[in-house]
């Protein structure tokens, strides 16, 4: 088994995969009505964006205890973004096939989210 160390936050499977994320959030706002340019457009690029801003800056931090809570914000914004897809499906704005697409990559990203919070409370507690 060949594990190459983690030097930099993009080696992180976890912001890899949220900025897949990312990516498509995207994308798909790009076809919202334009009305929603300051509300939910704005809304879920942001949330989606704070996913990996908040997992990059955790990566930055030396004490797990702010690795941690930035962790946790990641995650906080990606439920947030979970919220908001539901919104944009059950208004009309995407439909059902890109819904599950996109909320197929948010559950990815959650796993990943959950298991470097787990790694990182373990880490926490052994100072």
């Amino acid at each position: 088994m060949n594990i190459e160390k983690i030097r930099k936050f993009t080696d992180l499977a976890v912001w890899q995969e949220g900025h897949k994320l990312v990516l498509m959030i995207y994308k798909i706002t790009k076809g919202f009505p334009k009305e929603e340019r300051y509300g939910l457009i704005d809304q879920m690029r942001r949330a989606a964006v704070s996913i990996t801003s908040n997992i990059a800056e955790g990566f930055s931090r030396k004490s797990p205890r702010d690795k941690y809570q930035f962790y946790t914000i990641a995650k906080g914004s990606l439920t947030e973004l979970q919220n908001q897809l539901l919104v944009a499906k059950d208004v009309g704005y995407i439909s059902e096939e890109s819904f599950n697409k996109i909320a197929k990559q948010s559950v990815i990203v959650h796993k990943c989210a959950n298991g470097l919070l787990k790694a990182t409370r373990f880490k926490k507690y052994e100072n």
